[in-house]
C-alpha cells in the first residue's frame, strides 16, 4: 500500500500532541510494510524531502504561523493550496492507494487530493472545535472551523477517533453515523520517555527537602481545566506550605492562570515553566509526587498515559477520553468529578500523603500502559485502511465543497 498522510505538524515542527501521534503512527505503519509519505509544512531551515524511520517526509514552505485567529484561517487555506500542488506532483510520480488526513487543518487538501486520484479518504478527528469551545461555535472563525469539520467527516470514507467518548461526540456534534467511525486509541512508547541525567538536581530546583511536588502539564487553555487544579491546591497549600506545584506548558490562558494563582495566594508555592522540550517534560514526570490532569474537555489524555508510563501517579478528571485511559476502580489512577475543585482537593490530599497508595498505582499503571502499544495501534489502523481500499481505483469522483476556499 502506498499511503499519503496529511498533517499540519510533524516533528520537528510541533504544535501539540498531533505531531508526535502522526510521526509514531507513520513509523509503525512503515514497519508493517506500508510505503508512507507524509505531506506537512516546513520552513527554509528544513529539507523539502527527507526519509526518517522508513517514512518519506515532504514539506511545503509556509510563513510563520500567525497568532491572530482571523489571519490563521487564511494561513491554513494557503497551506492547503501548497499541499494540493505538492500532492499532485507526488501522485504523478507514483499514484497513492489512500489519503489519510488529520483534523480540519488539512481538510481541503485531503478532499482535493483523494478526489482527483479517486482513492479513499480516511480522516482522524483528534478534537473538535465544538469541544474546545464548550459548544460556542456560533461566531467566526469557530463557526467556519466547525462547519469544515462537519463537511470533512461527511466527505470521508471512514473516520477515526482516539476514544469511544470521541466517537459519540463526533457522531453527535458533527452528524456522522457511528458505524462510520472507528475507535483506535493513541499509543505510547515508554522507552522514548527519556529524562535528563540529573533528576535530583531538577527536583532541588523545584522544591526543597521534605516538600511534595504536584505537576500540571499541557496547553494552557481554558478547556484543560488548570484553573480547577489551582483552586483545589489553594486550601491544601494553606494547610501545608510544603506542598509545591509546577505548571509546564504555554497557551492563550497563561496570563489568567498566573493571575488566578496570585489571587489565590499560592503564586509563591509554584512555578510556571512555559513551553518545555521533551527531555524536561519526561524528567518532570519522574521527579513529581503526582500529576493532575483536570481537563474539562479531553478527547484522549496522553499526559496521563505518559505520566503513568514514567512512574508518576495520576489524578484525572472523570470526563471524556480520560475515563478510558484511567478506568474506574482506583487501580491505575484516581478520578475526580470534572470541574469540582473541592473533590479534586480531596483526591490530591489522599494521594499526596498515602505512600502505599502511590506505590500500588505506579505498579499497576506500569502494566496498564502496555495496552497502548504503537505497533498494535498501527495494525488496527492498517486493517481499517484495507477495509476501505477497493480492489481497483474508484470509478466515480467525490463531491466538492467550498469550505476553506
Amino acid at each position: 500500500m502506498r499511503l499519503l498522510v496529511l498533517s499540519w505538524e510533524y516533528p520537528p515542527v510541533i504544535e501539540g500532541g498531533l505531531a508526535r501521534h502522526v510521526a509514531k503512527l507513520s513509523e509503525a505503519l512503515s514497519s508493517l510494510g506500508v510505503e508512507v509519505h507524509v505531506l506537512t509544512r516546513g520552513s527554509r531551515a528544513l529539507p523539502r524531502e527527507q526519509r526518517s524511520a522508513g517514512v518519506v517526509i515532504h514539506r511545503v514552505q509556509t510563513p510563520p504561523r500567525p497568532s491572530a485567529l482571523g489571519r490563521f484561517i487564511a494561513w491554513v487555506a494557503e497551506m492547503n493550496r501548497a499541499m494540493i500542488e505538492a500532492g499532485r506532483d507526488l501522485a504523478q510520480a507514483a499514484p497513492f492507494d489512500l489519503v489519510a488526513g488529520h483534523d480540519w487543518l488539512v481538510a481541503r487538501a485531503g478532499d482535493r487530493l483523494s478526489g482527483e486520484q479517486r482513492v479513499p479518504l480516511v480522516i482522524t478527528i483528534h478534537a473538535t472545535e465544538y469541544g474546545r469551545h464548550q459548544g460556542h461555535v456560533d461566531d467566526y472563525p469557530q463557526r467556519l472551523i466547525h462547519e469544515t469539520e462537519r463537511w470533512i467527516v461527511g466527505r470521508a470514507d471512514r473516520v477515526i477517533t482516539c476514544s469511544h467518548y470521541m466517537r459519540g461526540h463526533v457522531a453527535d456534534v458533527l452528524g456522522v453515523p457511528e458505524e462510520r467511525i472507528a475507535v483506535i486509541p493513541n499509543g505510547i512508547d515508554p522507552l522514548e520517555l527519556r529524562p535528563l541525567p540529573d533528576l535530583g538536581g531538577l527536583r532541588d530546583q523545584l522544591c526543597g527537602a521534605g516538600e511534595r511536588l504536584v505537576l500540571l502539564v499541557g496547553r494552557l487553555v481554558y478547556e484543560k481545566g488548570f484553573q480547577v487544579a489551582l483552586e483545589a491546591l489553594a486550601p491544601i497549600v494553606a494547610k501545608d506550605p510544603k506542598v509545591r506545584f509546577v505548571v509546564a506548558g504555554s497557551g492563550t490562558y497563561e496570563r489568567q492562570l498566573k493571575e488566578l494563582a496570585a489571587n489565590l495566594g499560592i503564586a509563591e508555592q509554584g512555578r510556571f515553566l512555559g513551553w518545555i522540550d521533551d527531555a524536561l517534560l519526561h524528567s518532570l514526570y519522574r521527579v513529581a509526587d503526582l500529576c493532575v490532569v483536570p481537563s474539562l474537555y479531553e478527547p484522549f489524555g496522553l499526559v496521563a498515559l505518559e505520566a503513568m508510563a514514567s512512574g508518576c501517579p495520576c489524578i484525572v478528571a472523570d470526563t471524556g477520553g480520560l475515563r478510558e485511559v484511567v478506568p474506574p476502580g482506583d487501580r491505575v489512577g484516581l478520578r475526580f468529578n470534572g470541574g469540582d475543585a473541592a473533590h479534586l482537593a480531596m483526591m490530591i490530599e489522599r494521594l499526596l500523603y498515602d505512600e502505599a497508595l502511590r506505590e500500588r498505582l505506579v505498579a499497576e499503571a506500569s502494566e496498564h500502559v502496555l495496552r497502548f502499544d504503537w505497533r498494535d495501534v498501527a495494525k488496527r489502523t492498517l486493517d481499517l485502511y484495507r477495509e476501505v481500499l477497493p480492489p481497483g481505483r474508484r470509478s466515480q469522483p467525490h463531491s466538492r465543497s467550498r469550505a476553506l476556499t
